[in-house]
Formats: structure tokens, C-alpha cells, sequence
């Protein structure tokens, strides 16, 4: 059986060249909110809202029916109700922070730390009465044929044998046979937004360090530990907005898409289909603990009572059905905790110390260094139909979009009616910002639309400022049907055109009337994300592709 070769000095050596990344967005962020369905919220109930990541909505929102079934009263006699929202850590408490949202009766972070990150931005409520209502090892999800050809289950593999198979494309076609595509391609979560995300970069702090004990924001300045990190990143093909949406994108999109991502191992289980398989990484990793916080502002007896229902027998075999470990001592571990789907519970064998708050604003810092810069070629639509408020709110969304790349990152905007229009080229975003928003802000909209000619014309600009230290990217908007193009079609020629030079793909169908199967064609070519927007969810269209871009969005930024 093959063994991988651990090319940590290459890994190192490449990281201090500097090779960094970022890329597309897997799946679109946003909370999996429920209302329980059809149940009806009884009069004068007392309504307790839960806001946790991700990971653990499919298990919160069963465990809500269920207990809502119960009809259990509070001494009071007034009806307990509980709704389920999904939002991940960092972007729960950016929202929280700014008044974004009103902070919840019961928030599950993944960590306790986050609890302490949120106090730190100004609200406090959450800092006591926390208890852990599930655990999941953060682990580096891959293709069963793809660990099985690394030496797995016999052969134990590391965070810093990902990177180092991902800096050595020889390395990867020799073991895994030329298979899986010429490079590895890895992915994880943006770390200002989710919790596993920053959790994937101080895991690789702490290999890089090689101490269990948690890191101090001197060592995560030191040289050698950024350039591994910056390694790692160079290879980064995807930023999602959370792992479990990570998961299943994975999955769906297969092997050609991703070769490895780190993730829970709840998220593997639940959505690999036995397919994808957890690995445990030898030099150790985190655990989520899922800690429930009771908002000491909120109906804390009604809040309890729903918390003290997750932690029954009944709450934590639940939980274990929806592949979660339980902290419930007495609840047995099954289907689907087992072997078949790669599960080993003696594993992690080493699990890293807790961050501080500090740490976890340094990571975002270093990310943002580590981060592989942005050659992005944005496509707006500004034919005669996109006039009056379509027009404005795009106008602003990408406007915001532009304030949240990276100084290094690189634009060019081509907006198309009639003809196509070259408004700037391969601009540097930092000295220019303000010359790149006014120049968002003065479109206009008039003409027709050439859809196709633009798509064309955008390929060409990227051949031309084509950079491989860089990310090539492609963002295009359209609420319409191509009416005008005569120098390109949309055929297979084109596609293989624009999808040249390794560039991602995002595409926006702004309202009713756009090509629906030519951008979401053009996105599943470029191994990027199609989204259907309209007025109101243009703005946070934009968002969720600025973090998959590794934009500053999220905590610390």
C-alpha cells in the first residue's frame, strides 16, 4: 500500500515563497431558519428563539417539533414554543454587535470562546449558564477512494500532509493515480464568519507549532508558522459560508470539484452518503462542544426547559441520529457513528486547547495576509430594463462588494447594454477604491443586452491581466435574455473560453427575465454558484460572494 510522503519542509519552503489563496463560494450562505412547520404558535406562548450554527439545525429542528409536540407549560402555565435559526458564530455576532439582529433567547456557538468574543464586541448576555449539548471533532473530510489511496484507515495523515499534497501536484497524481484531477483542491469555511473556519487556520497554527496547549497571538505572528499557513491558503480552491452547506456542495458536485475539505464530522456523516469519510488529523484538532447560553435577558425558565429537553435521553439520541456526539453519558452510539461511514470515536487522540479572543482576532489578520489575491472581472448589466430601483439597488450592492475586497485584489468592470464597455481594467483595489465605486455609482441604464459578448469579452480581459500568483474570478449580472451579441454565441466554445485560465464563475439571474440556463450553465462550468436575486436579496447576494472571495466580512474585520 502507498504511503504519503510528508513534504512539511517543502510545505514551509513554498509558504515562505508566498503563495496564498482564495477562491469561489460552494453554496450560498444564510440561515436555515424553521418555523416548525406547520405547527401553529399558541396563544400567549412563551417563544423561545434559538440561533445556532449550521451543523446543528437538521438536529435543533426536529428536536423543536418534538418538543413542541410535548406542549410542555412553564410553572406559569403559559405554553413553551421554540424555533430553530442557523447562523454561524462569527457572523451572529457581527450581527448581533451592530444591531443587525435581536439577540436571541438561546445562542449554540461552536465554542464557548465565542461566547467571550461577542462580551468583547459589547454584549454580555450570553457569558454565563452555558452547557455543552453536543460534540463534533473538526476533521478533514475526502473521498473515501481518494483516503483509501493515501494509505487510510492504516495510515494516519495530518493537516500538513493536505498541504503538502496540495503544493506537490506530482505528489497527488502519484498516490492518488492521476484520478481526482491534477491538483488537490481543498476548501474550508471563511474564518470571520464560521467557526470552523477560524478553528481550520489555528489548527494549522498549532500543527505548524506542534503543541496542543492553545497559541498566543505572538506565536501566531512568528514567520514560520504564517508561511505555513500561507501554504495551506495557496490552495484554498473554495471559502463557503458554512461547513455543512460545504458538505453538501461537496457532495453534489463531486470529485472533480473538491478533493478535500475541512468540516465536522457531523457534517460528513450526515451528508457524505458514505462516500466521504472523516480523517482525524494525527497532529491533533478541535472539538465543537456546542455550548447552549441562556440570554440572560430572556424567559430563562422557558429557555431551560427547552435546553434541558436537548440534553434527555430523548434530546441526545436524537442528536446521535443526526451523526452528533452526545455528552449524555448514558446515550448509546450508533447508525450513523459507525465504521461504514469512517466514524473511529477513539479519535481525535490529541485535541487542541481553547482559544482566547485575542487569538481569534489575530487568526482573521493573518488570513487575510495569507489569502491567495483576486484577479475578478465583474459583469453588470446596465441594458434599458434594469432602469429605475433594480438599477440603484445593484448599484449599491456592488459598490459594497468593491469596499470589502482586499487592497492586493485586482478589478475590472465591463458593463453591457448595446455593446460591451470596458469601464476599467485590472485595476489594483486598494489607491483606487474610491475611483472604482464612482464609477459603479455613475451606470446607467439604456439599450439592449449583450449577454454573450460580454461573457467573451470578460475571458479576454482575464487572459490579458492573467496572473498565477492570483485568483481568477468572473462575477456576471443579467436580468435578461441575450438581444444583441453577434460576436460570440453561447456554445460550448465559450464556455471552454471563459472557463480558461482556472476561473471561477458566479452568476446572478436579477429577476424573472434573466437566462436562467445559460448563467447557471456558465457557473456549474466554472466551478463557481448561480444565484437567482431580485431587489431585495441583491445586496446580500453580493455579500455572500464577497466571503467567498475571502472578503473582509465577519468578525475582527
Amino acid at each position: 500500500m502507498k504511503r504519503v510522503q510528508r513534504y512539511r519542509g517543502l510545505w514551509l519552503l513554498m509558504g515562505l515563497l508566498g503563495l496564498t489563496a482564495v477562491a469561489c463560494q460552494l453554496g450560498s450562505i444564510g440561515s436555515a431558519d424553521t418555523t416548525n412547520g406547520t405547527v401553529d404558535i399558541p396563544n400567549n406562548a412563551a417563544v423561545v428563539t434559538v440561533v445556532a450554527n449550521n451543523s446543528l439545525v437538521p438536529w435543533l429542528e426536529q428536536a423543536a417539533n418534538d418538543f413542541n409536540a410535548t406542549k410542555t407549560e412553564t410553572a406559569a402555565e403559559q405554553p413553551v414554543f421554540v424555533i430553530i435559526q442557523g447562523q454561524e458564530s462569527g457572523q451572529f455576532i457581527t450581527d448581533v454587535a451592530s444591531g443587525a439582529i435581536e439577540p436571541p433567547a438561546i445562542w449554540i456557538p461552536d465554542s464557548p470562546v465565542w461566547t467571550n468574543v461577542l462580551a468583547d464586541q459589547g454584549y454580555n448576555n450570553f457569558q454565563s449558564g452555558c452547557v455543552s449539548v453536543a460534540q463534533s471533532p473538526l476533521v478533514i473530510a475526502t473521498w473515501r477512494t481518494v483516503a483509501e489511496s493515501l494509505g487510510w484507515p492504516g495510515y494516519a495523515l495530518g493537516w500538513l500532509d493536505f498541504g503538502s499534497l496540495a503544493q506537490d501536484p506530482s505528489a497527488w497524481n502519484y498516490y492518488t493515480g492521476g484520478d481526482f484531477g491534477e491538483s488537490l483542491r481543498l476548501s474550508h469555511t471563511h474564518p470571520g464568519l464560521s467557526g470552523a473556519g477560524a478553528s481550520t487556520l489555528l489548527a494549522l497554527v498549532q500543527s505548524a507549532q506542534q503543541q496542543t496547549q492553545a497559541v498566543s497571538v505572538d506565536e501566531i505572528n512568528l514567520p514560520i508558522v504564517q508561511a505555513s499557513v500561507g501554504a495551506f491558503e495557496s490552495a484554498v480552491a473554495s471559502f463557503a459560508s458554512d461547513p455543512y452547506t460545504l458538505a453538501q456542495t461537496m457532495q453534489e458536485r463531486g470529485t472533480n470539484y473538491l478533493g478535500a475539505a475541512v468540516m465536522y464530522e457531523s457534517d460528513v456523516v450526515s451528508n457524505g452518503r458514505g462516500e466521504l469519510v472523516p480523517i482525524y488529523p494525527l497532529e491533533g484538532t478541535f472539538v465543537a462542544t456546542h455550548p447552549a447560553c441562556i440570554n440572560a435577558e430572556s424567559d430563562q425558565e422557558a429557555a431551560r426547559l427547552f435546553r434541558d429537553y436537548l440534553l434527555s435521553d430523548e434530546g441526545q439520541v436524537t442528536a446521535v441520529s443526526h451523526a452528533l456526539r452526545p455528552v449524555n453519558d448514558n446515550t448509546p452510539t450508533g447508525a450513523p457513528l459507525t465504521a461504514d461511514n469512517g466514524v473511529d470515536l477513539s479519535q481525535p487522540a490529541v485535541v487542541f486547547g481553547e482559544p482566547s479572543v485575542q487569538t481569534i482576532y489575530a487568526i482573521q489578520d493573518l488570513w487575510q495576509n495569507a489569502r491567495k489575491d483576486v484577479n475578478l472581472v465583474m459583469l453588470l448589466d446596465t441594458s434599458g430594463s434594469m432602469r429605475g430601483s433594480k438599477m440603484d439597488n445593484m448599484r449599491e450592492a456592488a459598490v459594497q462588494f468593491v469596499a470589502q475586497m482586499g487592497d492586493e485584489d485586482r478589478l475590472t468592470i465591463i458593463a453591457f447594454s448595446t455593446e460591451p464597455y470596458l469601464l476599467v481594467e485590472g485595476v489594483p483595489v486598494g489607491p483606487n477604491r474610491d475611483k472604482l465605486t464612482n464609477a459603479i455609482r455613475d451606470l446607467e441604464a439604456s439599450g439592449d443586452t449583450t449577454l454573450f459578448d460580454a461573457i467573451g469579452d470578460g475571458a479576454t480581459s482575464i487572459e490579458r491581466t492573467n496572473n498565477p500568483a492570483m485568483t481568477n474570478a468572473l462575477v456576471v449580472l443579467s436580468d435578461g435574455q441575450d438581444t444583441r451579441s453577434y460576436r460570440y454565441r453561447f456554445d460550448q466554445d465559450l464556455v471552454t473560453y471563459v472557463t480558461g485560465n482556472n476561473t471561477t464563475i458566479f452568476t446572478i439571474a436579477y429577476g424573472n427575465d434573466a437566462d436562467e440556463g445559460v448563467l447557471s450553465q456558465l457557473a456549474i462550468s466554472g466551478n463557481g454558484n448561480f444565484y437567482r436575486g431580485d431587489e431585495a436579496s441583491i445586496a446580500a447576494i453580493y455579500d455572500e460572494m464577497s466571503a467567498a472571495f475571502g472578503g473582509s466580512v465577519g468578525v475582527g474585520r
